[in-house]
């Protein structure tokens, strides 16, 4: 559950077993950010580091041009008392005085100049929500920036410029920083533009469970690196320069920092920047199994011989996982030619993939090593792609569901429409705002990528649907209300 915390204008996204709480800075002033580094497709990566005393100089000059401040509009949104336009109110107790407008809130965090021509990398807590994003150089240029596409499920987003001849950073190799390794993390917190901080690698493919999302991707790089709130969305970079992560959230008691950070290690940040920037949303590949981390207790009570790896506690019917053969109760401990210890491990080389590429798994059944060969599947089932600017179709803003609207609505799973377009598809068909989508085309809507899923499955259909979305759900007086769109260009 997200806290408000208006001293530090933070967002309490966990609380960890020992009390310490987990903080990403978003949405009002003084977001924590991440900074993100120029990125290429496929993504280059650099040589090894050279051994020897550790020298921050030249990592922090060739960082600091490379790590833009990101500042998030948030307009205030009036309450509707359904009272706003009511003649016969006017006319017995005169005219109703007007609210007074709250004013706009101003989130502040990090980016990363992935390229040249101005597209950007930082968290998606950064931007989430924001009506107007403002990208300010470490030269003090300004720009307005274009919002290419979020991915909730690494807190991840991509920003475009329009700028040209941008400093860039290289990209680093991730999977070889090893644990004491110096790190820099570079950023603007508190507002203060363009600092740097060094600490080592405490642990990797750690998980904190401070992602909101069903398919949450977490394996984060834990430093002892000063990160405070402004650098979210900021660079991880290792001594010789090299992006290696972008910072996104802080173990704290107070809100600020304590002793340890968390980056996204930038295996995951290139393929996710890739999609949105090619696709315009993330190609989720999954293996269709719900897995779960391997301890003394649970290796007992599951009869197990081995106290690493990702157990397969079920297998989803028609997913890439059984129809490679893989059952419940086997034990993942390799797959991508990676060695696989914890579900975190396995989520991120999986989440490295696209649907429809290839990957060997191999697991433990029975005490024996079996090898399968895996294609991998989008959630629709398929190894397709999905192509993004479906949502934009539609002409409307989604939003996840709160706590409250879930119990009010009795539902687990659904989306809000938060504001209709004039003149859109929804306008056209008389979704109002505050409209709660469970279903669309007799498919539950889980979240933005299941909707973009499902569209663009309808456009493409040739046969019943005939390129028709029909969406069920409640109307925000509570009443159960259908809808039919016609998606066809």
């Amino acid at each position: 559950m997200k806290h408000l915390n208006f001293s530090l204008t933070a967002v309490v996204v966990a609380l960890l077993s020992a009390g310490v709480s987990v903080f990403c800075y978003s949405q009002l002033s003084n977001r924590q950010q991440t900074i993100v580094v120029e990125q290429k497709s496929p993504i280059q990566f650099t040589s090894e580091r050279s051994a020897g005393p550790a020298d921050f100089t030249y990592a922090a000059e060739v960082s600091v041009n490379a790590v833009v401040h990101i500042m998030s509009k948030f307009e205030p949104k009036q309450a509707n008392t359904g009272m706003e336009q009511d003649p016969f109110f006017e006319f017995f107790f005169g005219q109703r005085a007007q609210p007074q407008k709250r004013p706009a809130q101003i989130g502040s965090g990090s980016g990363v100049i992935l390229s040249a021509d101005g597209y950007i990398v930082t968290n998606n807590h950064v931007v989430e929500g924001s009506d107007n994003i403002s990208v300010i150089l470490n030269d003090k240029r300004s720009f307005e920036a274009k919002l290419i596409g979020t991915d909730p499920t690494t807190d991840l987003a991509l920003l475009k410029i329009e700028a040209s001849d941008l400093p860039t950073l290289p990209i680093g190799n991730s999977d070889n920083l090893k644990i004491g390794e110096w790190v820099l993390a570079v950023g603007n917190p508190f507002n203060l533009t363009s600092t740097v901080t060094a600490g080592i690698v405490s642990a990797k493919a750690r998980s904190i469970n401070i992602l909101n999302s069903d398919m949450r991707i977490e394996s984060f790089i834990q430093t002892d690196a000063a990160v405070n709130p402004g650098n979210s969305g900021g660079a991880l970079v290792n001594t010789n320069g090299e992006l290696v992560g972008i910072n996104t959230a802080i173990a704290s008691q107070t809100g600020s920092y304590s002793g340890y950070s968390f980056a996204i290690p930038v295996s995951i940040m290139g393929k996710v920047v890739a999609d949105l920037k090619q696709f315009g949303t993330v190609q989720r590949a999954l293996l269709g199994i719900s897995i779960s981390d391997i301890n003394a207790e649970f290796a007992k009570e599951k009869n197990l011989d081995v106290l690493e790896g990702a157990y397969v506690a079920a297998v989803s019917p028609n997913s890439a996982a059984h129809d490679a053969g893989i059952q419940e109760g086997d034990v993942i401990i390799k797959a991508n030619n990676h060695k696989v210890k914890s579900v975190s491990e396995l989520q991120e080389q999986i989440g490295r993939l696209r649907p429809g590429d290839k990957v060997d798994v191999t697991v433990l059944r029975n005490g024996k090593e079996k090898e399968f060969d895996v294609i991998l599947k989008n959630k629709m089932g398929s190894t397709s792609m999905i192509k993004g600017g479906a949502i934009e179709l539609l002409g409307g803003k989604f939003t996840p569901l709160s706590d409250k609207q879930k119990r009010m609505y009795g539902i687990n799973d659904g989306l809000c429409v938060e504001k209709v377009n004039k003149g859109g598809k929804l306008s056209k068909a008389g979704v109002p705002n505050g409209y709660i989508l469970v279903k669309a085309n007799s498919k539950f809507v889980k979240d933005v990528e299941t909707l973009e899923a499902i569209i663009n499955e309808a456009k493409e259909s040739n046969g019943q649907l005939n390129g028709s979305l029909f969406l069920s759900g409640y109307n925000p007086d509570g009443k159960i209300v259908y809808y039919a769109i016609d998606i066809n260009d």
